[in-house]
């Protein structure tokens, strides 16, 4: 694209038109700041995208020591050249005049700047006290999706072999934890199936939950391109909105949210019923088949139009496609995974692709997808609550090997119990026994549900809060030490997306101030803790990035997520490259499960598996017993209601979900002119019948109530399921008027004011599609304007 070329109003850029089993063509975007040309560049740096999953390729501009733009990368496999709008016009954010550039602490109630020693002395001295006074256990640590694999895995060994923590993990909870836990359920390993490739070659594309368009907007436009080929995919979405995907699919079913598991089972019963099922796949590489069709064999269309409130003809039209294809590829993504069923619904997508023997060939893909764009990494390295390796805390065996790795007792890593989620270590923070939060990329004070909770547990006076971020956010002004961090584009590491290509990321200029690389913190915090081993040396044996690499690559020997055959030097100047990667697997693996099932073994397997109702994990010896070959696991699950449902106070369900112009908290997004102007507030979504029984016109200020708090918001009328109610889950206080929430019980901006604290039983993961709400006038107002594309704004899922 050239600099003038409007990426805001069509963000998927010019088709590209291509054939099924034929390469998706290359095309190569630019954008560079205003008057100047690719001749005025004087270094392109290599980098991938920080502000979504898809793992885009690109090089960075720099001239005169500043970044400048951005041009997609045509060799890379991932993208062909192709970059979305928030990879475009992002990269402008690193640049804000509000960065963090010196460490901060609390004096007198206030933060004030300092020096390097003094903050770090002050971590250092409350860690050192809460180890001495209250143990372990007292500290933890949530991280994001958006580090370098570098920094995850340090940060996982000074957790649980330097402090010695349980409590670790990361925002991925809020978005991707399920892909993890139902990957695990199913192949008893997490790690993608399928690969993007999978699009090229498939006859079907089901979307479950997944508004890619918005999401994840250059595999969007592989879809348009395949869409606008020679025969093109059947493609079904399921989603309660009529969003870009679901006006381009074959069938849209709008289900009732909640009732995605009641939807799936339908969809099985169909296939089941219809002749779809490869009886020698099922036998020769599953376990748990007959329980499943037992369990939905009740599950007619019918019985599920009930209670989603789809037609019984759309549901059998999508078992149609879903059944009678010959290369079927699935994404699953948010409007699973934030429901109070959310593993058992992703899982009976894994089923329908295992009963169908849907794996491991092109166009035969299956993508539990992630939010954020280093999320995989968390998981592989042991940042998120896993061990590091895709190891299994319940294996004896497998915790010996991080502790040969580490050298460390093997009981200096906890292993008692499952490790911690994010959602009760803040309820270890709300009850006393958590002192320490080490909060690092994430502002939990604007993202986690019920916000006033949230803000309270984050001021409590007995809780130390230390925040790792580039700018003041709203989590930041309730901490007690502040640590400005470099950036993307300001440090060098390794991301790892949504189908396991791991790019590699240069460091193309300087932080500003004394702002340092999220790496060299935690480093210095390792040395002045004087961390050691058993033999008495030092427990952190690495000094940089590339040095933190190759320890993690022994790490990962041996295991799922391998990447042995990976260096930096194999990753610079071609292609992102797949794990696991080897000396057997020199150019990585484009899809997992080409011979069978791999990871599922009992000495082997990540995790052995939980009940999908209570979350309980299951013990060994039962795995053992169902499944002693290794096989995968077809678990059925029968449907639950939603845990709060509607009444007459608050008749509506409240979803939430993200737009494609911005980014998590718009902490980066909305300092970006050209996307902060696309989408500059919050605003409130209902159907034209739901508005007009409430005599609501679009424009209109209305407040979105729920029983825990409320948002005011302009409404817009948009094509979407009725009772229903959409709120865009970005906007929270840093860019209004004091900078934080304003003081008082009326509504607010922040989505999440009025979410529940509740999760599903297996993920862990907060439940933000199943909400109770209301929405009410509060005064009558013009209609705003639409976004530059021309539709609706705002990916529910």
């Amino acid at each position: 694209m050239s600099n003038d070329e409007d990426r805001i109003g069509n963000p998927w850029g010019a088709r590209t038109p291509y054939d099924r089993g034929t390469p998706w063509p290359a095309r190569t975007d630019l954008h560079l700041a205003p008057g100047l040309a690719e001749a005025d560049v004087q270094r392109w740096v290599q980098s991938a995208s920080l502000l979504h999953s898809n793992g885009d390729a690109m090089d960075i501009a720099v001239r005169d020591g500043r970044i400048v733009g951005v041009r997609g990368r045509a060799t890379d496999r991932v993208n062909r050249g192709r970059l979305g709008p928030k990879d475009l016009y992002g990269w402008q954010a690193g640049g804000s005049p509000d960065r963090l550039t010196r460490p901060l602490v609390r004096e007198d109630g206030r933060l004030v700047p300092c020096d390097w020693d003094t903050a770090m002395d002050r971590i250092c001295a409350r860690t050192r006290h809460l180890l001495d006074e209250r143990g372990p256990g007292s500290i933890g640590f949530y991280t994001t999706g958006q580090l370098f694999l570098e920094e995850y895995y340090t940060l996982a060994v000074l957790a649980r072999a330097g402090i010695g923590t349980n409590h670790l993990d990361g925002n991925t909870r809020l978005c991707t934890s399920t892909a993890a836990e139902a990957l695990k359920e199913s192949f008893g390993c997490d790690g993608q199936p399928g690969s993007y490739e999978d699009i090229d070659h498939c006859d079907a594309l089901a979307l479950f939950g997944h508004n890619m368009a918005e999401t994840q907007t250059v595999l969007w436009a592989r879809v348009l391109d395949r869409l606008a080929g020679g025969d093109p995919p059947a493609l079904v979405c399921v989603d309660p909105r009529t969003t870009p995907v679901a006006r381009q699919a074959t069938v849209h079913l709008a289900p009732r949210p909640g009732t995605n598991v009641a939807l799936l089972d339908a969809l099985l019963h169909e296939v089941i019923r219809t002749g779809g099922v490869d009886r020698a796949y099922v036998d020769a590489h599953t376990v748990g088949f007959e329980e499943l069709a037992e369990t939905v064999e009740p599950c007619t269309p019918r019985w599920a139009s009930r209670i989603c409130d789809v037609p019984a003809p759309a549901i059998e039209r999508a078992a149609e496609i879903l059944g009678g294809a010959e290369r079927l590829t699935s994404t699953v993504l948010q409007g699973f995974y934030q429901s109070h069923q959310a593993t058992a619904a992703a899982v009976q997508v894994n089923n329908l692709h295992l009963i169908r023997g849907m794996l491991g060939r092109p166009g035969r893909g299956l993508l539990q997808m992630n939010g954020q764009p280093s999320a995989e990494n968390t998981r592989e390295c042991g940042a998120d609550g896993d061990l590091p390796g895709f190891r299994n805390w319940q294996n004896d065996q497998h915790v010996a090997e991080l502790a040969e790795l580490w050298n460390v007792p093997p009981e200096r890593i906890p292993h008692y119990a499952p490790p911690t989620h994010a959602m009760q270590m803040f309820r270890y923070a709300e009850q006393g026994t958590l002192r320490m939060l080490w909060i690092t990329g994430t502002n939990p004070a604007v993202s986690l549900p019920e916000l006033d909770r949230i803000r309270s547990v984050l001021a409590q006076d007995r809780l130390f809060v230390v925040v790792q971020d580039l700018f003041l956010t709203e989590t930041a002004q309730l901490a007690d030490v502040v640590l400005p961090a470099a950036t993307w584009g300001e440090k060098t590491g390794t991301l790892t997306n949504a189908d396991r290509t791991v790019h590699l990321s240069d460091k193309a200029v300087e932080p500003p101030g004394e702002a340092r690389a999220d790496l060299d913190i935690l480093l210095d915090f390792a040395a002045r803790m004087d961390f050691r081993d058993q033999d008495g040396g030092p427990l952190v044996t690495w000094h940089d990035a590339e040095s933190a690499f190759a320890a993690w690559q022994r790490c990962s020997a041996g295991r799922p997520c391998d990447y042995t055959g990976l260096g930096y030097d194999r990753l610079r100047g071609g292609t992102g490259i797949q794990w696991p990667c080897t000396a057997d697997a020199p150019d990585g693996t484009p899809r997992l499960y080409t011979d069978g099932i791999s990871f599922a073994h009992p000495d082997t397997c990540e995790s052995y598996g939980k009940d999908l109702v209570t979350g309980a994990a299951n013990e060994p010896v039962e795995y053992r017993s169902l499944n002693p070959d290794g096989k995968a696991v077809i678990k059925a699950a029968a449907y639950l209601p939603p845990h709060e449902d509607v009444s007459p106070d608050f008749p509506l369900q409240l979803i939430t979900g993200r737009t494609v112009h911005h980014f998590h908290t718009r902490t980066k997004t909305g300092r970006v002119p050209e996307l902060n102007a696309a989408a500059p507030d919050v605003w409130a979504e209902l159907s034209g019948p739901e508005a007009a029984a409430r005599d609501l016109h679009a424009g209109d200020l209305v407040d979105v109530a729920t029983p825990r708090g409320a948002v005011r918001a302009r409404l817009r009328i948009t094509a979407m399921r009725d009772g229903v109610v959409f709120l865009p889950f970005h906007y929270g206080y840093w860019d209004t008027p004091g900078g934080h929430r304003p003081a008082g019980d009326g509504p607010g901006r922040a989505a999440n004011e009025g979410t529940i604290t509740d999760w599903d039983p297996v993920s862990k993961q907060p439940l933000f599609k199943t909400c109770a709400a209301r929405v009410t006038l509060v005064a009558r107002g013009a209609p705003t304007a639409r976004d530059r594309t021309g539709t609706p704004v705002g990916g529910t899922r």
